[in-house]
Protein backbone atom coordinates (compact mmCIF):
# COMPACT_ATOMS: atom_id res chain seq x y z
CA UNK A 1 0.00 0.00 0.00
CA UNK A 2 1.03 3.59 -0.52
CA UNK A 3 -1.65 5.59 1.35
CA UNK A 4 0.15 8.87 0.68
CA UNK A 5 -0.69 8.52 -3.02
CA UNK A 6 -4.00 6.65 -3.17
CA UNK A 7 -6.82 5.32 -1.04
CA UNK A 8 -6.73 1.76 0.27
CA UNK A 9 -9.98 -0.09 -0.43
CA UNK A 10 -11.08 -3.33 1.23
CA UNK A 11 -14.15 -4.57 -0.63
CA UNK A 12 -16.15 -7.70 0.08
CA UNK A 13 -17.82 -9.54 -2.77
CA UNK A 14 -20.63 -11.57 -1.25
CA UNK A 15 -21.39 -13.31 -4.56
CA UNK A 16 -24.62 -15.40 -4.27
CA UNK A 17 -24.71 -15.41 -0.47
CA UNK A 18 -26.81 -13.80 2.30
CA UNK A 19 -30.54 -13.19 2.36
CA UNK A 20 -31.62 -9.69 3.45
CA UNK A 21 -32.01 -10.87 7.05
CA UNK A 22 -28.63 -12.57 7.01
CA UNK A 23 -26.99 -9.47 5.57
CA UNK A 24 -28.56 -7.31 8.28
CA UNK A 25 -27.27 -9.61 11.00
CA UNK A 26 -23.79 -9.68 9.46
CA UNK A 27 -23.54 -5.90 9.16
CA UNK A 28 -24.76 -5.43 12.71
CA UNK A 29 -22.13 -7.88 13.94
CA UNK A 30 -19.38 -6.20 11.92
CA UNK A 31 -20.11 -2.53 12.65
CA UNK A 32 -18.54 -2.36 16.11
CA UNK A 33 -15.58 -4.45 14.94
CA UNK A 34 -14.55 -1.97 12.22
CA UNK A 35 -15.76 1.27 13.84
CA UNK A 36 -13.15 4.02 13.67
CA UNK A 37 -10.91 2.08 11.29
CA UNK A 38 -10.81 4.80 8.68
CA UNK A 39 -7.46 4.20 6.97
CA UNK A 40 -9.32 2.34 4.22
CA UNK A 41 -12.68 2.37 2.49
CA UNK A 42 -14.86 -0.59 3.51
CA UNK A 43 -17.36 -1.75 0.88
CA UNK A 44 -19.55 -4.82 0.52
CA UNK A 45 -20.90 -5.62 -2.93
CA UNK A 46 -24.16 -7.48 -2.38
CA UNK A 47 -26.74 -9.44 -4.41
CA UNK A 48 -29.40 -7.11 -5.78
CA UNK A 49 -32.18 -8.33 -3.46
CA UNK A 50 -29.97 -7.84 -0.41
CA UNK A 51 -28.76 -4.31 -1.15
CA UNK A 52 -31.59 -2.30 0.51
CA UNK A 53 -31.41 -4.27 3.77
CA UNK A 54 -27.61 -4.07 3.86
CA UNK A 55 -27.69 -0.32 3.21
CA UNK A 56 -30.21 0.20 6.00
CA UNK A 57 -28.10 -1.81 8.44
CA UNK A 58 -24.94 0.09 7.45
CA UNK A 59 -26.44 3.56 8.04
CA UNK A 60 -24.28 5.74 10.28
CA UNK A 61 -21.26 3.43 9.98
CA UNK A 62 -18.07 3.46 7.90
CA UNK A 63 -19.43 0.60 5.77
CA UNK A 64 -20.67 1.23 2.23
CA UNK A 65 -22.80 -1.11 0.12
CA UNK A 66 -22.27 -1.68 -3.60
CA UNK A 67 -23.53 -4.02 -6.32
CA UNK A 68 -21.95 -7.05 -7.99
CA UNK A 69 -22.77 -6.20 -11.61
CA UNK A 70 -24.53 -3.67 -13.84
CA UNK A 71 -25.96 -3.71 -17.36
CA UNK A 72 -24.78 -1.33 -20.07
CA UNK A 73 -28.22 -0.04 -21.12
CA UNK A 74 -30.48 2.29 -19.13
CA UNK A 75 -33.60 0.23 -19.84
CA UNK A 76 -35.05 -2.22 -22.34
CA UNK A 77 -35.75 -5.88 -23.07
CA UNK A 78 -32.90 -7.34 -21.03
CA UNK A 79 -34.59 -9.86 -18.78
CA UNK A 80 -32.80 -10.37 -15.48
CA UNK A 81 -30.49 -7.35 -15.84
CA UNK A 82 -30.23 -4.22 -13.69
CA UNK A 83 -29.13 -0.82 -14.99
CA UNK A 84 -26.89 1.81 -13.45
CA UNK A 85 -29.91 4.13 -13.32
CA UNK A 86 -31.78 1.59 -11.20
CA UNK A 87 -28.84 1.12 -8.85
CA UNK A 88 -28.37 4.86 -8.45
CA UNK A 89 -32.07 5.21 -7.64
CA UNK A 90 -31.61 3.10 -4.50
CA UNK A 91 -28.40 4.83 -3.48
CA UNK A 92 -25.73 2.49 -4.83
CA UNK A 93 -22.58 4.29 -5.97
CA UNK A 94 -20.06 1.42 -6.38
CA UNK A 95 -20.27 -1.64 -8.61
CA UNK A 96 -18.07 -4.58 -9.57
CA UNK A 97 -17.63 -5.04 -13.32
CA UNK A 98 -15.99 -7.94 -15.16
CA UNK A 99 -15.54 -10.38 -12.29
CA UNK A 100 -13.95 -13.62 -13.47
CA UNK A 101 -17.10 -15.58 -12.61
CA UNK A 102 -19.12 -13.28 -14.87
CA UNK A 103 -16.59 -13.88 -17.64
CA UNK A 104 -16.31 -17.62 -17.03
CA UNK A 105 -19.95 -18.59 -16.44
CA UNK A 106 -22.01 -15.86 -18.09
CA UNK A 107 -20.17 -15.04 -21.28
CA UNK A 108 -18.75 -11.63 -20.36
CA UNK A 109 -16.15 -10.40 -22.83
CA UNK A 110 -13.78 -7.46 -22.75
CA UNK A 111 -16.23 -5.68 -25.06
CA UNK A 112 -19.19 -6.07 -22.69
CA UNK A 113 -17.02 -5.30 -19.67
CA UNK A 114 -15.97 -2.08 -21.36
CA UNK A 115 -19.60 -1.17 -22.12
CA UNK A 116 -20.69 -1.87 -18.54
CA UNK A 117 -17.75 0.14 -17.18
CA UNK A 118 -18.60 3.16 -19.32
CA UNK A 119 -22.31 2.94 -18.44
CA UNK A 120 -21.56 2.88 -14.72
CA UNK A 121 -19.11 5.79 -14.99
CA UNK A 122 -21.60 7.81 -17.04
CA UNK A 123 -24.11 7.34 -14.21
CA UNK A 124 -21.62 8.73 -11.71
CA UNK A 125 -20.75 5.39 -10.14
CA UNK A 126 -17.40 4.08 -8.94
CA UNK A 127 -16.29 0.91 -10.74
CA UNK A 128 -14.25 -1.96 -9.35
CA UNK A 129 -12.92 -3.33 -12.64
CA UNK A 130 -11.77 -6.95 -12.41
CA UNK A 131 -9.19 -8.58 -14.64
CA UNK A 132 -6.62 -11.36 -14.52
CA UNK A 133 -5.20 -14.43 -16.20
CA UNK A 134 -6.34 -18.06 -16.12
CA UNK A 135 -4.04 -20.90 -15.07
CA UNK A 136 -3.11 -21.90 -18.62
CA UNK A 137 -2.01 -18.35 -19.39
CA UNK A 138 0.07 -18.18 -16.20
CA UNK A 139 1.74 -21.50 -17.04
CA UNK A 140 2.39 -20.35 -20.62
CA UNK A 141 4.22 -17.29 -19.30
CA UNK A 142 1.89 -14.75 -20.93
CA UNK A 143 0.38 -13.21 -17.79
CA UNK A 144 1.81 -9.78 -18.55
CA UNK A 145 0.53 -9.75 -22.12
CA UNK A 146 -2.96 -10.93 -21.11
CA UNK A 147 -3.30 -8.42 -18.27
CA UNK A 148 -2.03 -5.51 -20.36
CA UNK A 149 -4.46 -6.40 -23.16
CA UNK A 150 -7.40 -6.64 -20.75
CA UNK A 151 -6.64 -3.24 -19.21
CA UNK A 152 -6.46 -1.59 -22.63
CA UNK A 153 -9.67 -3.22 -23.91
CA UNK A 154 -11.69 -2.82 -20.73
CA UNK A 155 -10.78 0.88 -20.39
CA UNK A 156 -11.15 1.79 -24.07
CA UNK A 157 -12.86 5.18 -24.26
CA UNK A 158 -12.55 5.86 -20.52
CA UNK A 159 -11.07 9.31 -19.92
CA UNK A 160 -8.34 10.31 -17.49
CA UNK A 161 -10.95 12.28 -15.54
CA UNK A 162 -13.20 9.21 -15.28
CA UNK A 163 -10.28 7.18 -13.94
CA UNK A 164 -10.81 8.98 -10.62
CA UNK A 165 -13.79 6.63 -10.22
CA UNK A 166 -12.07 3.41 -11.32
CA UNK A 167 -10.50 0.83 -9.02
CA UNK A 168 -8.62 -2.02 -10.70
CA UNK A 169 -8.92 -5.44 -9.05
CA UNK A 170 -6.26 -7.92 -10.17
CA UNK A 171 -7.72 -11.38 -9.69
CA UNK A 172 -5.68 -14.29 -11.02
CA UNK A 173 -8.48 -16.64 -12.00
CA UNK A 174 -6.48 -19.69 -10.91
CA UNK A 175 -6.47 -18.32 -7.35
CA UNK A 176 -10.21 -17.74 -6.92
CA UNK A 177 -12.05 -20.33 -4.87
CA UNK A 178 -9.25 -22.86 -5.44
CA UNK A 179 -7.36 -22.43 -2.19
CA UNK A 180 -4.41 -21.15 -4.20
CA UNK A 181 -3.13 -17.61 -3.75
CA UNK A 182 -0.59 -15.64 -5.72
CA UNK A 183 2.53 -15.06 -3.67
CA UNK A 184 3.00 -11.48 -2.48
CA UNK A 185 5.74 -11.18 -5.08
CA UNK A 186 3.47 -12.41 -7.90
CA UNK A 187 0.68 -10.07 -6.81
CA UNK A 188 3.05 -7.10 -6.62
CA UNK A 189 4.55 -7.90 -10.02
CA UNK A 190 1.19 -7.81 -11.81
CA UNK A 191 -0.20 -4.87 -9.82
CA UNK A 192 2.94 -2.92 -10.74
CA UNK A 193 2.49 -3.98 -14.37
CA UNK A 194 -1.09 -2.71 -14.30
CA UNK A 195 0.10 0.62 -12.95
CA UNK A 196 2.67 0.76 -15.75
CA UNK A 197 -0.01 0.17 -18.39
CA UNK A 198 -2.15 2.89 -16.80
CA UNK A 199 0.84 5.23 -17.02
CA UNK A 200 1.12 4.48 -20.74
CA UNK A 201 -2.57 5.18 -21.26
CA UNK A 202 -3.12 8.14 -18.93
CA UNK A 203 0.23 9.35 -17.61
CA UNK A 204 2.10 8.71 -14.39
CA UNK A 205 -0.05 11.00 -12.24
CA UNK A 206 -3.25 9.06 -12.98
CA UNK A 207 -1.45 5.73 -12.61
CA UNK A 208 -0.07 6.67 -9.20
CA UNK A 209 -3.49 7.86 -8.02
CA UNK A 210 -5.38 4.70 -9.08
CA UNK A 211 -6.16 2.09 -6.45
CA UNK A 212 -5.12 -1.41 -7.58
CA UNK A 213 -6.51 -4.21 -5.42
CA UNK A 214 -5.53 -7.85 -5.22
CA UNK A 215 -8.50 -10.18 -5.55
CA UNK A 216 -7.33 -13.78 -5.52
CA UNK A 217 -8.28 -15.45 -2.23
CA UNK A 218 -6.94 -12.75 0.08
CA UNK A 219 -7.76 -13.79 3.63
CA UNK A 220 -6.94 -13.13 7.26
CA UNK A 221 -3.77 -15.25 7.04
CA UNK A 222 -2.10 -13.77 3.97
CA UNK A 223 -3.44 -10.19 3.93
CA UNK A 224 -0.60 -8.55 5.87
CA UNK A 225 2.07 -9.79 3.46
CA UNK A 226 0.01 -8.84 0.41
CA UNK A 227 -0.94 -5.39 1.69
CA UNK A 228 2.68 -4.66 2.57
CA UNK A 229 3.54 -4.55 -1.13
CA UNK A 230 3.72 -0.99 -2.51
CA UNK A 231 1.42 -1.55 -5.48
CA UNK A 232 -1.25 -3.63 -3.68
CA UNK A 233 -3.77 -1.03 -2.50
CA UNK A 234 -6.33 -3.27 -0.88
CA UNK A 235 -8.32 -6.37 -1.61
CA UNK A 236 -11.46 -7.65 -3.30
CA UNK A 237 -12.42 -10.29 -0.78
CA UNK A 238 -14.56 -13.35 -1.50
CA UNK A 239 -14.96 -16.08 1.11
CA UNK A 240 -13.41 -14.09 3.95
CA UNK A 241 -15.99 -11.33 3.44
CA UNK A 242 -18.69 -13.66 4.76
CA UNK A 243 -17.11 -14.03 8.21
CA UNK A 244 -16.94 -10.90 10.34
CA UNK A 245 -13.78 -11.84 12.26
CA UNK A 246 -11.88 -12.77 9.11
CA UNK A 247 -12.91 -9.62 7.27
CA UNK A 248 -12.02 -7.47 10.28
CA UNK A 249 -8.54 -8.98 10.35
CA UNK A 250 -8.04 -7.78 6.77
CA UNK A 251 -9.29 -4.29 7.65
CA UNK A 252 -6.89 -4.30 10.61
CA UNK A 253 -3.99 -5.17 8.31
CA UNK A 254 -4.91 -2.18 6.15
CA UNK A 255 -4.63 0.20 9.09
Amino acid sequence: MNPTKRRTVIAGNWKMNFTPDEATAFINELKPMVAGKDNCDIIFCAPYVTIPAAMEAAKGSNIKIGAENVHFEDHGAFTGEVSAKMLRAIGVDTVIVGHSERRQYFGETDETVNKRTKAALAAGMRVILCMGEVKEQRVAGITNEICAMQIKLDLAGVSAEEMKNVIIAYEPVWAIGTGLTATPEQAEEVCALIRGVLAELYGKEVAEATTVQYGGSMNEKNCAELLAKPDVDGGLIGGASLVAAKFTAIVDAAQ
